[in-house]
Protein backbone atom coordinates (compact mmCIF):
# COMPACT_ATOMS: atom_id res chain seq x y z
CA UNK A 1 0.00 0.00 0.00
CA UNK A 2 1.21 3.44 -1.19
CA UNK A 3 1.80 6.38 0.83
CA UNK A 4 0.04 9.50 -0.32
CA UNK A 5 0.82 13.12 0.73
CA UNK A 6 -2.15 15.61 -0.08
CA UNK A 7 -3.28 19.42 -0.21
CA UNK A 8 -6.44 20.59 -0.21
CA UNK A 9 -9.25 22.85 1.89
CA UNK A 10 -12.06 21.98 3.49
CA UNK A 11 -16.01 23.82 2.67
CA UNK A 12 -15.50 26.72 4.09
CA UNK A 13 -11.78 27.82 2.89
CA UNK A 14 -9.44 26.34 5.30
CA UNK A 15 -6.60 25.25 3.45
CA UNK A 16 -5.51 21.44 4.72
CA UNK A 17 -2.59 19.20 4.27
CA UNK A 18 -1.52 15.63 5.50
CA UNK A 19 -0.09 12.03 4.75
CA UNK A 20 -2.41 8.85 3.80
CA UNK A 21 -2.11 5.64 2.86
CA UNK A 22 -4.07 4.18 0.56
CA UNK A 23 -3.91 1.39 -2.65
CA UNK A 24 -4.04 4.33 -5.12
CA UNK A 25 -4.81 7.69 -5.85
CA UNK A 26 -8.16 7.51 -6.42
CA UNK A 27 -8.81 5.90 -3.19
CA UNK A 28 -6.83 8.85 -1.20
CA UNK A 29 -9.56 11.38 -3.46
CA UNK A 30 -12.08 9.42 -1.95
CA UNK A 31 -11.80 9.28 1.60
CA UNK A 32 -10.83 12.63 1.47
CA UNK A 33 -14.23 13.79 -0.45
CA UNK A 34 -15.76 12.05 2.29
CA UNK A 35 -14.70 13.94 4.87
CA UNK A 36 -15.26 17.22 2.92
CA UNK A 37 -12.22 18.14 1.83
CA UNK A 38 -11.96 19.84 -2.07
CA UNK A 39 -8.92 18.06 -3.05
CA UNK A 40 -5.84 20.70 -4.59
CA UNK A 41 -3.58 18.00 -5.23
CA UNK A 42 -2.57 14.49 -4.39
CA UNK A 43 1.14 12.72 -4.86
CA UNK A 44 2.69 9.37 -4.19
CA UNK A 45 5.66 9.73 -1.58
CA UNK A 46 8.39 7.23 -1.16
CA UNK A 47 9.84 7.33 -4.75
CA UNK A 48 13.34 7.89 -3.59
CA UNK A 49 14.87 7.26 -0.60
CA UNK A 50 11.38 6.84 0.95
CA UNK A 51 10.86 3.44 -0.33
CA UNK A 52 11.08 0.58 2.08
CA UNK A 53 12.32 -2.36 1.12
CA UNK A 54 10.17 -5.38 1.17
CA UNK A 55 11.69 -9.17 0.81
CA UNK A 56 9.03 -11.92 0.55
CA UNK A 57 8.48 -13.99 3.10
CA UNK A 58 10.15 -11.59 5.72
CA UNK A 59 7.47 -9.52 6.66
CA UNK A 60 6.61 -9.19 9.76
CA UNK A 61 3.41 -11.85 10.89
CA UNK A 62 0.56 -11.06 12.80
CA UNK A 63 0.79 -12.62 16.52
CA UNK A 64 -1.15 -14.06 18.52
CA UNK A 65 -0.63 -11.40 20.92
CA UNK A 66 -1.01 -8.34 18.03
CA UNK A 67 -5.38 -10.22 17.74
CA UNK A 68 -5.80 -9.98 21.18
CA UNK A 69 -5.27 -6.29 21.46
CA UNK A 70 -6.81 -5.04 18.65
CA UNK A 71 -9.62 -7.31 19.32
CA UNK A 72 -9.81 -5.94 23.09
CA UNK A 73 -9.47 -2.21 22.22
CA UNK A 74 -11.55 -2.89 19.02
CA UNK A 75 -14.14 -4.09 21.26
CA UNK A 76 -14.09 -1.12 23.98
CA UNK A 77 -14.38 1.46 21.35
CA UNK A 78 -17.31 -0.11 19.48
CA UNK A 79 -18.91 -0.54 23.12
CA UNK A 80 -18.02 3.01 23.56
CA UNK A 81 -20.18 3.86 20.77
CA UNK A 82 -17.48 5.32 18.61
CA UNK A 83 -18.14 4.52 14.08
CA UNK A 84 -16.66 1.39 13.16
CA UNK A 85 -14.35 3.22 10.29
CA UNK A 86 -12.98 5.44 12.98
CA UNK A 87 -12.11 2.77 15.31
CA UNK A 88 -10.18 0.75 12.18
CA UNK A 89 -8.62 4.44 11.35
CA UNK A 90 -7.54 5.01 15.37
CA UNK A 91 -6.34 1.04 15.35
CA UNK A 92 -4.23 0.91 12.69
CA UNK A 93 -2.70 4.67 13.04
CA UNK A 94 -1.50 3.36 16.56
CA UNK A 95 -0.18 -0.41 15.51
CA UNK A 96 3.29 -1.23 15.50
CA UNK A 97 3.49 -4.23 13.28
CA UNK A 98 3.51 -2.85 9.93
CA UNK A 99 2.02 -6.40 8.28
CA UNK A 100 -0.82 -5.67 10.57
CA UNK A 101 -0.78 -1.70 9.84
CA UNK A 102 -1.23 -2.63 6.20
CA UNK A 103 -4.26 -5.16 6.85
CA UNK A 104 -6.39 -2.62 8.80
CA UNK A 105 -5.82 0.07 6.56
CA UNK A 106 -7.26 -2.06 3.74
CA UNK A 107 -10.17 -3.54 5.82
CA UNK A 108 -10.80 0.14 6.66
CA UNK A 109 -11.06 1.12 2.61
CA UNK A 110 -13.51 -2.09 2.12
CA UNK A 111 -15.33 -0.97 4.96
CA UNK A 112 -16.24 2.32 3.38
CA UNK A 113 -16.37 0.97 0.19
CA UNK A 114 -19.78 -0.48 2.05
CA UNK A 115 -18.28 -3.94 2.43
CA UNK A 116 -19.34 -5.71 5.27
CA UNK A 117 -16.80 -5.78 8.11
CA UNK A 118 -17.29 -9.41 8.14
CA UNK A 119 -16.42 -9.38 4.09
CA UNK A 120 -13.58 -7.12 4.53
CA UNK A 121 -12.04 -9.77 7.01
CA UNK A 122 -12.20 -12.59 5.10
CA UNK A 123 -10.16 -11.52 2.06
CA UNK A 124 -6.52 -11.81 4.65
CA UNK A 125 -7.17 -14.84 6.22
CA UNK A 126 -3.78 -15.51 7.30
CA UNK A 127 -4.39 -12.73 10.04
CA UNK A 128 -8.30 -13.76 10.60
CA UNK A 129 -9.55 -17.08 10.36
CA UNK A 130 -12.72 -18.59 9.75
CA UNK A 131 -13.88 -18.85 13.06
CA UNK A 132 -13.29 -14.88 13.46
CA UNK A 133 -14.81 -13.90 10.63
CA UNK A 134 -17.49 -15.90 11.32
CA UNK A 135 -18.06 -15.11 14.68
CA UNK A 136 -18.12 -11.14 13.75
CA UNK A 137 -20.47 -11.85 11.03
CA UNK A 138 -22.51 -13.23 13.81
CA UNK A 139 -22.28 -9.89 15.56
CA UNK A 140 -22.61 -8.06 12.70
CA UNK A 141 -26.58 -9.30 12.04
CA UNK A 142 -27.42 -9.65 15.40
CA UNK A 143 -25.89 -5.73 16.68
CA UNK A 144 -23.86 -7.32 19.06
CA UNK A 145 -20.80 -6.50 17.72
CA UNK A 146 -18.99 -5.13 20.91
CA UNK A 147 -19.73 -8.63 22.57
CA UNK A 148 -18.96 -11.03 20.06
CA UNK A 149 -15.46 -9.29 19.62
CA UNK A 150 -15.19 -9.60 23.64
CA UNK A 151 -15.23 -13.19 23.04
CA UNK A 152 -13.47 -13.48 20.68
CA UNK A 153 -10.66 -12.03 22.62
CA UNK A 154 -11.02 -14.15 26.05
CA UNK A 155 -11.11 -17.10 23.15
CA UNK A 156 -8.43 -16.10 21.79
CA UNK A 157 -6.21 -15.79 25.24
CA UNK A 158 -7.04 -19.02 26.85
CA UNK A 159 -6.45 -21.01 23.49
CA UNK A 160 -3.01 -18.62 23.35
CA UNK A 161 -2.48 -20.16 26.84
CA UNK A 162 -3.45 -23.60 26.15
CA UNK A 163 -0.57 -23.52 22.75
CA UNK A 164 2.01 -22.11 25.45
CA UNK A 165 1.43 -24.89 27.75
CA UNK A 166 1.55 -27.67 25.29
CA UNK A 167 4.76 -26.00 23.49
CA UNK A 168 6.55 -25.54 27.50
CA UNK A 169 5.92 -29.63 28.08
CA UNK A 170 7.33 -30.87 24.51
CA UNK A 171 10.26 -27.97 24.58
CA UNK A 172 11.83 -29.27 28.08
CA UNK A 173 12.68 -32.43 27.05
CA UNK A 174 13.31 -31.92 23.64
CA UNK A 175 16.36 -29.71 24.18
CA UNK A 176 17.76 -32.17 26.83
CA UNK A 177 17.61 -35.17 24.49
CA UNK A 178 19.22 -32.18 21.80
CA UNK A 179 22.11 -31.38 24.08
CA UNK A 180 22.81 -34.75 24.98
CA UNK A 181 22.55 -35.97 21.38
CA UNK A 182 25.09 -33.31 21.31
CA UNK A 183 27.43 -33.89 24.06
CA UNK A 184 27.50 -37.56 23.05
CA UNK A 185 28.77 -36.90 19.05
CA UNK A 186 31.23 -34.81 20.53
CA UNK A 187 32.94 -37.78 23.09
CA UNK A 188 32.79 -40.20 20.29
CA UNK A 189 34.23 -37.88 17.44
CA UNK A 190 36.58 -36.50 19.72
CA UNK A 191 37.36 -37.45 22.82
CA UNK A 192 37.09 -41.36 22.47
CA UNK A 193 39.90 -41.67 19.80
CA UNK A 194 42.51 -39.96 22.21
CA UNK A 195 41.63 -43.08 24.65
CA UNK A 196 41.70 -45.08 22.40
CA UNK A 197 45.26 -43.80 21.18
CA UNK A 198 46.36 -43.98 24.71
CA UNK A 199 44.96 -47.96 25.18
CA UNK A 200 46.94 -49.03 22.19
CA UNK A 201 50.26 -47.50 23.67
CA UNK A 202 49.35 -49.80 26.61
CA UNK A 203 48.83 -52.98 24.44
CA UNK A 204 46.97 -55.90 26.34
CA UNK A 205 42.87 -56.82 25.77
CA UNK A 206 40.64 -54.17 26.32
CA UNK A 207 37.16 -54.57 28.29
CA UNK A 208 33.99 -55.52 26.66
CA UNK A 209 32.15 -51.96 27.34
CA UNK A 210 35.11 -50.33 26.32
CA UNK A 211 35.73 -52.31 23.36
CA UNK A 212 32.09 -51.66 22.32
CA UNK A 213 32.04 -47.84 22.70
CA UNK A 214 35.59 -47.72 20.74
CA UNK A 215 33.71 -50.09 18.39
CA UNK A 216 31.04 -47.24 17.99
CA UNK A 217 33.30 -44.30 17.83
CA UNK A 218 34.98 -45.97 14.67
CA UNK A 219 31.81 -46.34 13.16
CA UNK A 220 30.53 -43.05 13.80
CA UNK A 221 34.06 -41.53 12.60
CA UNK A 222 33.68 -43.51 9.04
CA UNK A 223 29.76 -42.71 8.94
CA UNK A 224 29.69 -39.35 9.82
CA UNK A 225 28.20 -37.83 6.60
CA UNK A 226 25.98 -41.21 6.27
CA UNK A 227 24.35 -40.66 9.43
CA UNK A 228 23.65 -36.95 9.10
CA UNK A 229 22.41 -37.68 5.12
CA UNK A 230 20.34 -40.55 6.74
CA UNK A 231 18.95 -37.95 9.74
CA UNK A 232 18.48 -35.13 6.77
CA UNK A 233 16.36 -37.86 4.55
CA UNK A 234 13.97 -39.02 7.25
CA UNK A 235 13.14 -35.66 8.79
CA UNK A 236 11.79 -34.75 4.71
CA UNK A 237 10.38 -38.52 4.50
CA UNK A 238 8.65 -37.71 7.52
CA UNK A 239 7.46 -34.09 6.53
CA UNK A 240 6.41 -35.62 2.84
CA UNK A 241 4.35 -38.41 4.64
CA UNK A 242 2.96 -36.00 7.07
CA UNK A 243 1.83 -33.49 4.04
CA UNK A 244 -0.64 -36.62 2.24
CA UNK A 245 -4.13 -37.03 4.03
CA UNK A 246 -3.42 -40.77 5.19
CA UNK A 247 -0.11 -39.92 6.43
CA UNK A 248 -0.67 -37.31 9.04
CA UNK A 249 -4.19 -39.50 9.85
CA UNK A 250 -1.11 -42.65 10.83
CA UNK A 251 0.71 -40.20 12.73
CA UNK A 252 -1.64 -38.17 14.38
CA UNK A 253 -3.59 -41.57 15.64
CA UNK A 254 -0.37 -42.43 16.88
CA UNK A 255 0.34 -39.29 18.62
CA UNK A 256 -3.23 -39.93 20.41
CA UNK A 257 -2.06 -43.50 21.44
CA UNK A 258 1.95 -42.50 22.74
CA UNK A 259 2.17 -43.79 26.32
CA UNK A 260 3.07 -40.37 27.54
CA UNK A 261 1.93 -37.73 25.21
CA UNK A 262 -1.43 -39.25 24.40
CA UNK A 263 -3.33 -38.00 27.27
CA UNK A 264 -1.68 -34.71 27.33
CA UNK A 265 -2.91 -34.40 23.35
CA UNK A 266 -6.51 -35.50 23.95
CA UNK A 267 -7.01 -33.23 26.61
CA UNK A 268 -5.97 -30.62 24.75
CA UNK A 269 -8.17 -31.51 21.59
CA UNK A 270 -11.11 -32.03 23.95
CA UNK A 271 -10.35 -28.34 25.49
CA UNK A 272 -9.98 -26.86 21.88
CA UNK A 273 -12.83 -28.51 19.97
CA UNK A 274 -15.62 -27.44 23.42
CA UNK A 275 -14.15 -24.44 23.21
CA UNK A 276 -14.62 -23.48 19.60
CA UNK A 277 -17.72 -25.28 19.38
CA UNK A 278 -18.98 -23.58 22.51
CA UNK A 279 -17.78 -19.63 21.54
CA UNK A 280 -19.65 -19.70 18.24
CA UNK A 281 -23.05 -21.64 19.43
CA UNK A 282 -23.39 -18.93 22.02
CA UNK A 283 -22.49 -16.34 19.30
CA UNK A 284 -25.25 -17.45 17.27
CA UNK A 285 -23.33 -18.81 14.58
CA UNK A 286 -25.33 -22.04 13.55
CA UNK A 287 -24.16 -25.53 14.53
CA UNK A 288 -23.61 -26.87 11.40
CA UNK A 289 -21.18 -23.81 10.16
CA UNK A 290 -19.58 -23.96 13.88
CA UNK A 291 -18.70 -27.91 13.82
CA UNK A 292 -17.25 -27.42 9.94
CA UNK A 293 -15.24 -24.32 11.36
CA UNK A 294 -14.15 -26.63 13.94
CA UNK A 295 -13.06 -29.46 12.51
CA UNK A 296 -10.73 -27.48 10.15
CA UNK A 297 -9.01 -25.76 13.32
CA UNK A 298 -8.90 -29.00 15.31
CA UNK A 299 -4.92 -29.61 14.30
CA UNK A 300 -5.45 -33.56 14.47
CA UNK A 301 -7.01 -35.43 11.46
CA UNK A 302 -8.46 -38.12 13.71
CA UNK A 303 -10.21 -35.70 15.75
CA UNK A 304 -11.17 -33.76 12.45
CA UNK A 305 -12.81 -36.78 11.25
CA UNK A 306 -14.78 -37.30 14.51
CA UNK A 307 -16.02 -33.66 13.98
CA UNK A 308 -16.84 -34.21 10.86
CA UNK A 309 -19.10 -37.19 11.19
CA UNK A 310 -20.82 -35.29 13.70
CA UNK A 311 -21.79 -32.72 11.34
CA UNK A 312 -23.26 -35.01 9.56
CA UNK A 313 -25.00 -36.97 12.06
CA UNK A 314 -27.01 -33.41 12.67
CA UNK A 315 -27.37 -32.81 8.86
CA UNK A 316 -29.54 -35.92 9.24
CA UNK A 317 -31.44 -35.55 12.53
CA UNK A 318 -29.74 -37.06 14.59
CA UNK A 319 -27.56 -35.85 18.34
CA UNK A 320 -24.14 -34.69 18.82
CA UNK A 321 -23.60 -36.96 21.30
CA UNK A 322 -24.07 -40.36 19.57
CA UNK A 323 -21.39 -40.22 16.58
CA UNK A 324 -19.13 -38.93 19.07
CA UNK A 325 -19.66 -41.36 21.19
CA UNK A 326 -18.97 -44.13 18.50
CA UNK A 327 -15.88 -42.33 17.36
CA UNK A 328 -13.69 -43.23 20.45
CA UNK A 329 -11.82 -40.38 20.49
CA UNK A 330 -13.89 -38.18 23.12
CA UNK A 331 -14.10 -39.37 26.84
CA UNK A 332 -17.22 -41.03 28.06
CA UNK A 333 -17.59 -38.05 30.33
CA UNK A 334 -17.67 -35.55 27.37
CA UNK A 335 -19.97 -37.21 25.76
CA UNK A 336 -22.15 -37.60 28.74
CA UNK A 337 -22.10 -34.24 29.57
CA UNK A 338 -22.32 -32.69 25.77
CA UNK A 339 -25.65 -35.12 26.06
CA UNK A 340 -27.28 -33.38 28.87
CA UNK A 341 -26.62 -30.07 27.64
CA UNK A 342 -28.46 -31.06 24.29
CA UNK A 343 -31.72 -32.41 26.24
CA UNK A 344 -31.71 -29.11 28.26
CA UNK A 345 -31.29 -27.08 25.62
CA UNK A 346 -27.95 -25.27 26.81
CA UNK A 347 -25.42 -27.25 24.36
CA UNK A 348 -23.32 -23.59 24.45
CA UNK A 349 -23.19 -23.76 28.33
CA UNK A 350 -22.02 -27.15 28.62
CA UNK A 351 -19.61 -27.25 26.24
CA UNK A 352 -18.07 -23.67 27.88
CA UNK A 353 -18.21 -25.75 31.23
CA UNK A 354 -16.15 -28.87 29.59
CA UNK A 355 -13.70 -26.49 28.28
CA UNK A 356 -13.06 -24.79 31.81
CA UNK A 357 -12.90 -28.62 33.21
CA UNK A 358 -10.09 -29.68 30.63
CA UNK A 359 -8.13 -26.43 30.78
CA UNK A 360 -7.47 -27.31 34.22
CA UNK A 361 -6.62 -30.83 33.71
CA UNK A 362 -4.21 -29.71 30.87
CA UNK A 363 -2.95 -27.71 33.45
CA UNK A 364 -2.54 -30.59 35.67
CA UNK A 365 -0.92 -32.82 32.90
CA UNK A 366 1.72 -30.55 31.67
CA UNK A 367 2.72 -30.28 35.21
CA UNK A 368 2.94 -33.96 35.99
CA UNK A 369 4.10 -34.42 32.72
CA UNK A 370 6.87 -32.28 33.51
CA UNK A 371 7.70 -34.35 36.96
CA UNK A 372 7.79 -37.78 35.34
CA UNK A 373 10.42 -36.09 32.35
CA UNK A 374 12.38 -35.03 35.02
CA UNK A 375 13.79 -38.27 36.34
CA UNK A 376 13.38 -40.65 33.13
CA UNK A 377 15.37 -37.62 31.54
CA UNK A 378 18.29 -37.79 34.24
CA UNK A 379 18.36 -41.17 33.85
CA UNK A 380 18.69 -40.91 30.46
CA UNK A 381 21.24 -38.70 30.95
CA UNK A 382 22.98 -41.12 33.30
CA UNK A 383 23.23 -44.01 31.44
CA UNK A 384 24.22 -42.92 27.89
CA UNK A 385 27.04 -39.99 28.73
CA UNK A 386 27.75 -41.67 32.15
CA UNK A 387 27.88 -44.78 30.50
CA UNK A 388 30.54 -44.05 27.89
CA UNK A 389 32.90 -42.09 30.53
CA UNK A 390 32.96 -45.30 32.41
CA UNK A 391 33.44 -47.68 29.97
CA UNK A 392 36.68 -45.57 28.94
CA UNK A 393 37.67 -45.39 32.52
CA UNK A 394 37.49 -48.88 32.76
CA UNK A 395 41.42 -49.76 31.74
CA UNK A 396 42.66 -47.33 33.61
CA UNK A 397 41.45 -48.58 36.76
CA UNK A 398 42.37 -52.24 35.73
CA UNK A 399 45.54 -50.73 35.00
CA UNK A 400 45.78 -49.35 38.61
CA UNK A 401 44.49 -52.53 39.69
CA UNK A 402 47.89 -54.87 38.13
CA UNK A 403 50.22 -51.92 39.35
CA UNK A 404 48.86 -52.07 42.61
CA UNK A 405 49.11 -55.93 43.01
Amino acid sequence: MAKFSWEGQTRTGQKQKGEMEAPNEAAVQAQLRRQGIVVKKVKERGKGLDVELKIPGFEPKVTTKDLVVFTRQFATMIDAGLPLVQCLDILSSQQENKTFKTILLAIKNDVESGSTFADALRKHPRAFDDLFVNLVAAGEVGGILDTILNRLASYIEKAMKLKKQVKSAMTYPATVISIAVIVIGVILVFVIPAFEKMFKDFGGALPAPTQIVINMSNFVQDYILVIIGAIIFLIFAFKKIYATTRGREVMDELALKSPIFGVLIRKVAVAKFTRTLGTMVSSGVPILDGLEITSKTAGNKVIEKAIIKVRQSISEGNTIADPLVKSGVFPPMVCQMIAVGEQAGSIDAMLNKIADFYDDEVDDAVNNLTSMMEPLLMLFLGTTVGGLVVAMYLPIFKIAGTVAG
